[in-house]
């Protein structure tokens, strides 16, 4: 008793935003007063939550609350975002879990307004109706997934190295690093939607003496650091489980004005389990998505038995002053280490061309698809290691640059090429490619294909990306089956490279920005449906120096 009198000091105490994630704009006042279990908003929008003591002992005793405790109707209408968002800050505060009502179809209008998720919660067979039609703020999360535990500023580190091993810092416990160098430009991105690169970034863990974890080792050199910063990492892991989700779309012009009416993790050791994402209403125009699923800033995430959706693909004028198609993501991983997707598939076609790819990454390290059924994988600035296994993937295939070790076993690739290296990031991976035990079904560009790919990409050695471009320095492929029967009569056969760089024909060619190719490419049981011989490249002379070993 003695405890739930203390607990029902400490809400009649709180008038801050107790629990809120430091991105959230929302502030909660929490109380527990005699009166009923009440919650509402004043003139500025902020939520005021009163549990009554009675209600506090009741939720104490069975250990979570649901979000009918709070006043949400669950009948599909009603809009029940403040009634979700006061389940949450409650749990937050005293520490329980959080229990959706069976059967309950939660409807989430445009209200700026984010529920802070950090506490164990059961979405359950509830659905949940997120209406993009009319939203105040396009930006801002449905749901937040954070941490309690706040960042740490580091000082004494005015410089780190590439593959160091150390910092010489005191940390509380395992931290997530993150470190900027404003004055470098990386990731100078070439083409339809070109722009001036970006600061260069890192991201990694240490252990509370400073070790850091070499599985995601720092990939640049800092010679000078204008921001690092330290999160101490959650070392219990957060679970979310079920929930059925549902968003209609918004009809917002086709520009690239990206909504993130999402749920946002940004709590390391999170599991999310068994969620389904739909998508309704889309039209003839719309604005793109960064992802239904958001994780950034985070270490040790796991989706597993989730079901995602492709959002439809708009289009619209480019940096470049020309038509693009907009990237438009269900998945989005930034700033992350450790994100793993298992037994995820998505609702639609994943060979239907008309609906983007479902996941965009950047700034991240050991990205995993087990058993994924997905329309594509992607790193768009830079992913450190990566693993496809007993997968398949879909139009878009694997669309990457990077570093380390790319490993693709046991999967089914059907796209353009097995592995593209991204062209817009200057088709870099500085490292090597693993391929065993799969099949790549050879999608032709057009009726005038005449190869089958195996490495695509494109590298003029002209444009300065903001680094050296590697190709991987070694490629070992074992026990792929090509399928190449959609080619048509003028069909030449499958290569292990494309033609890159088409202009360098012979030594007088000039590359500004050395391309560093493939050294050594291994092929053991590499067999083709047509029956065609499998050729380095059409450019002979760009890939001469290339070692190819065969059984």
């Amino acid at each position: 008793m003695k405890y739930i009198i203390f607990t029902c000091f400490l809400l009649t105490a709180v008038i801050t935003a107790a629990g809120q994630d430091r991105d959230s704009p929302d502030k909660v006042t929490i109380t527990s007063k005699e009166y009923k279990t009440k919650v509402h908003t004043d003139e500025n929008g902020a939520l005021h939550i009163n549990v009554s003591p009675k209600d506090v002992l009741k939720f104490e005793t069975v250990g979570f609350v649901n979000y009918s405790d709070f006043g949400a109707m669950g009948d599909g209408k009603a809009d029940d975002i403040n009634a979700i968002s006061a389940a949450h800050a409650f749990a937050n505060n005293v520490g329980l879990s959080v229990k959706a009502n069976d059967g309950a179809t939660y409807y989430i209008g445009g209200t700026e307004r984010t529920a802070v998720i950090q506490t164990d919660t059961d979405f359950g067979t509830a659905a949940f109706i997120i209406d993009d039609t009319k939203v105040k703020n396009r930006r801002t999360s449905v749901f937040m997934v954070s941490s309690a535990l706040k960042p740490i500023e580091l000082k004494g580190i005015t410089s780190l190295k590439r593959n160091q091993e150390k910092i010489n810092v005191p940390l509380p416990g395992p931290c997530l690093i993150t470190v900027t160098d404003t004055n470098i430009k990386r990731y100078i991105r070439f083409g339809l939607n070109q722009n001036n690169g970006s600061a260069q970034t890192d991201i990694f863990v240490v252990d509370k003496n400073g070790n850091i974890d070499m599985n995601a080792p720092i990939i640049w050199d800092f010679d000078q650091i204008t921001q690092i910063s330290a999160l101490p990492l959650d070392e219990t892991t957060l679970t979310i489980s079920g929930g059925r989700f549902t968003t209609i779309a918004n009809n917002d012009e086709s520009k690239y004005n990206y909504y993130s009416r999402n749920i946002s993790i940004r709590r390391s050791n999170v599991v999310v389990d068994g969620l389904e994402h739909r998508i309704i209403g889309e039209g003839e125009h719309g604005a793109p998505y960064r992802g239904f699923i958001s994780i950034r800033d985070c270490s040790y995430v796991k989706v597993k038995n989730t079901i995602l959706t492709g959002h439809k693909t708009y289009r619209t004028i480019g940096a470049a002053g020309k038509p693009v198609s907009m990237g438009s993501y269900d998945l989005s991983v930034n700033r992350a280490l450790n994100v793993s997707f298992v037994n995820c598939s998505q609702t639609n076609d994943i060979n239907d061309r008309s609906y983007w790819g479902v996941l965009a990454s950047n700034y991240s390290k050991n990205l995993l698809y087990d058993g994924c059924v997905l329309s594509r994988f992607d790193a768009h600035m830079g992913v450190a290691n990566a693993t496809i296994r007993n997968s398949t993937l879909g139009h878009m295939g694997i669309n990457a640059i990077g570093s380390g070790t790319l490993t693709v076993e046991n999967t089914t690739i059907n796209a353009r090429s097995l592995i593209n290296l991204r062209q817009d990031y200057g088709s870099t991976w500085r490292g090597s490619f693993v391929v065993r035990d799969c099949t790549f079904i050879s999608v032709p560009n057009d009726k005038k294909s005449n190869r089958a790919v195996l490495v695509g990409g494109s590298n003029s050695g002209q444009h300065d990306f903001g680094y050296t471009c590697y190709m991987p320095e070694k490629i070992s492929i074992e026990n792929l089956y090509i399928d190449d029967s959609a080619h048509s009569d003028i069909y030449q056969g499958p290569a292990i490279f494309k033609n890159i760089n088409p202009e360098m024909t012979d030594d007088s060619y000039e590359e500004k920005f050395p391309y560093v190719t493939t050294k050594e490419v291994v092929l053991r049981n590499v067999t083709t449906a047509s029956g065609k011989d499998l050729i380095v490249s059409e450019n002979p002379f760009m890939f001469k120096d290339v070692k190819v070993v065969t059984d």
